[in-house]
């Protein structure tokens, strides 16, 4: 081997190496699939389960519209993403911010672009979610529903990934200058689903949400009579109307803890309020001292 050669390919050659790759698909390709797509939507073509879940319309439009802003808006890093099972239920529990839920929707784009398998989150919602008249119905078609503990253990039970933020909306409306402190974690139903299912439960912690739209104060006489937890005000919104409502392009980190597994846990152990209180709060504090270490290896809030 000491006295091989390495002989250059002539222009000839690379030429019939590039001619022997498969094309790369093209807009004809693309046109192709809508009508595809759009012939299956208008035919009925198509599948739903028991929550109306419609994963077709989930991976070729929600997640396609997501996308851009996740990777280039917001340019979401995933760390420890090993730590999400492939092959079985989990509960992944993550911290709440931003005053709109940016959180929970690029999550769900790092679930199933950035981690060893794609995976579909099943989110748990609030009532007002499911209530309202166009947001209720896209919701039920991304395979979310309602906080309830028996949709959430039924979902767990069939092997799928369920996503909290147990924070509600205490976190996600908070103020600016409570960023990254999180709010409390409520009664802990999202332990009693994992230890009721054996699901292991994944801590995720999000940096870089709370800076998209700085809460400067909130209008609550508005927030009542509009029906909402809160009207929030920020430097831009609702001065600037619409334009005031584009999210500021912070830089985003969503990490992954390992796994909390509860599968050992004696039977009927999710009726033990203490054992429920104390999961719940080991949880809420592994998310707090990710987020502070996260946010002390942040140098800026839009560069990262």
């Amino acid at each position: 081997m000491a006295d091989a050669q390495v002989i250059p390919l002539r222009a000839a050659d690379r030429e019939q190496l590039e001619a022997a790759k498969p094309p790369e698909p093209g807009w004809e390709d693309a046109v192709i699939d809508a009508l595809a797509f759009a012939r299956r939507r208008l035919l009925g073509d198509y599948q739903v389960d028991e929550f109306g879940f419609d994963q077709e319309l989930t991976d070729e439009v929600f997640l396609r519209l997501l996308r851009p802003v996740y990777e280039k808006w917001f340019r979401v890093e995933v760390i420890g993403g090993h730590h999400v099972p492939v092959d079985r239920g989990a509960l992944v529990v993550a911290n709440h911010s931003g005053t709109l839920p940016w959180d929970a929707l690029m999550t769900t784009v790092a679930l199933h672009d950035h981690i060893q398998a794609p995976r579909h989150l099943r989110m748990l919602g609030a009532d007002l979610v499911f209530s309202m008249p166009v947001l209720g119905p896209l919701a039920r078609k991304a395979g979310h529903t309602l906080a309830c503990n028996p949709d959430a253990e039924r979902l767990l039970t069939n092997g799928e990934l369920v996503g909290v933020w147990p924070e509600g909306f205490k976190g996600i409306g908070k103020s600016f200058k409570d960023r990254y402190k999180l709010q409390r974690f409520g009664r802990g139903g999202f332990v009693s689903a994992a230890l009721r299912t054996g699901a292991p439960i994944v801590p995720c912690s999000i940096v870089g949400a709370e800076e998209i739209y700085p809460k400067l104060a909130d209008i609550k006489p508005l927030a009542r009579l509009l029906g909402v937890p809160y009207f929030p005000v920020t430097p831009f919104f609702p001065h600037f109307g619409l334009l005031g409502a584009v999210p500021l392009p912070s830089k985003w980190y969503i990490e992954f803890g390992e796994p909390i597994e509860t599968s050992s846990f004696p039977e009927g152990a999710a009726d033990d309020p203490m054992l429920v209180f104390s999961l719940s709060d080991q949880v809420r504090e592994i998310i707090q001292q990710t987020l502070y270490r996260l946010l002390s290896q942040r140098t800026n809030v839009f560069l990262g």
